[in-house]
């Protein structure tokens, strides 16, 4: 299957439930991106959901979950997740409670308050989606500072 497709369809899928269940969400990462822009290939799903709404995503995915749900504390973040395998597609969603972005720029970690009020529309793979506001994804990227962000940010800027 065409990876287009699959991301497409992993996107629905998610995307169909939350809205159903009238869950708030914020698509991030390289899908957000690719909203506003990017021209880069898709690698995974990312989104957030709030953390009172995190279990009923996790019952909901059960069967397609690769990893998690659990905590996460890498060199770059400090988050609660699972991980979803839908046909193929990475989805990954993210509870709201305590995320916290290690900021490259100042070597501090920094707490991302995540307000679900504040997002985008934006029709991405077929899909109009919820996606993090323009400048908060510049800041969350420049925080990160890897050099797929620092590419996202440089196509977000220029469109």
């Amino acid at each position: 299957m065409e990876t287009r497709v699959k991301s497409a369809e992993a996107l629905k899928w998610i995307v169909d439930f939350l809205e159903a269940n009238s869950i708030p969400y914020l698509i991030c990462g390289g899908l957000a991106a690719i909203a506003y822009g990017s021209q880069r290939s898709l690698h995974d799903i990312d989104l957030y959901v709030p953390d009172k709404n995190y279990k009923s995503v996790v019952d909901f995915g059960r069967q397609f979950i690769t990893y998690g749900p659990e905590r996460a504390i890498n060199s770059q973040w400090n988050v609660e997740y699972v991980q979803f395998n839908y046909n193929g597609q990475k989805v990954e969603v993210g509870s709201s409670n305590n995320v916290q972005v290690y900021d490259s720029t100042r070597n501090e970690w920094h707490k991302k308050d995540l307000d679900f009020n504040i997002y985008t529309q934006v029709n991405v793979l077929g899909k109009i989606v919820r996606v993090m506001d323009k400048q908060q994804l510049i800041s969350y990227k420049t925080m990160l500072g890897r050099d797929v962000d620092k590419i996202d940010i440089q196509y977000i800027e220029n469109t």
